[in-house]
């Protein structure tokens, strides 16, 4: 028997989504176990990875697992998170990349500025916790846009005034 028909499609073993310990594969199944987070369940129908608990699913781009969302507050939560880290590392955010395939899930939670209030005609750009945001290429251009969620456009310093206090506003 192949040895690597025992194992779930990622392998003997993989890093764990949420804490990144190296966690095995429990051999002849498509499991593998955290002993912090529990069980994780391959789907090799469509390379997603399921935490059989919480039922989040993951898929994996370069090595790096990338939650997939399936609820505004979510993708809003992980880019704040991404904020804050980037603040900490002396960055400031300059622009949001959101994956076109929460287009619909997020537009109404985007901030737009009212034509009225800027004096600019009806091209309003949509915002997130006041940083500009544009949807990613259509994934068949860019096939990393059907996994990561978003990208964060960045130069060095802190903002001028921090605005990813307001999370969920």
């Amino acid at each position: 028997m192949n040895p690597g028909l025992q194992y779930p499609m990622f392998g003997p073993e993989i890093q764990c989504p949420h804490c990144r310990q190296t966690i095995p594969a429990l051999t002849l199944t498509d499991t593998y176990l955290c002993p912090r987070h529990g069980a994780f369940e391959a789907n090799p129908k469509n390379g997603e990875l399921i935490h059989l608990q919480s039922g989040r699913h993951w898929r994996r781009w370069n090595s790096e697992w990338y939650r997939q969302h399936t609820h505004p507050d979510g993708i809003r939560f992980e880019i704040h998170e991404a904020l804050d880290k980037l603040y900490t590392q002396g960055y400031r955010a300059t622009r949001v990349i959101i994956a076109r395939r929460y287009q619909e899930l997020m537009s109404g939670y985007l901030e737009r500025s009212a034509p009225w209030r800027t004096g600019v005609p009806e091209t309003t750009v949509a915002r997130l916790y006041g940083l500009p945001v544009e949807f990613s290429p259509d994934a068949a251009e860019e096939p990393c846009w059907e996994v990561i969620n978003f990208d964060l456009e960045k130069e060095p310093g802190v903002p001028v005034r921090y605005p990813y206090f307001r999370l969920f506003e």
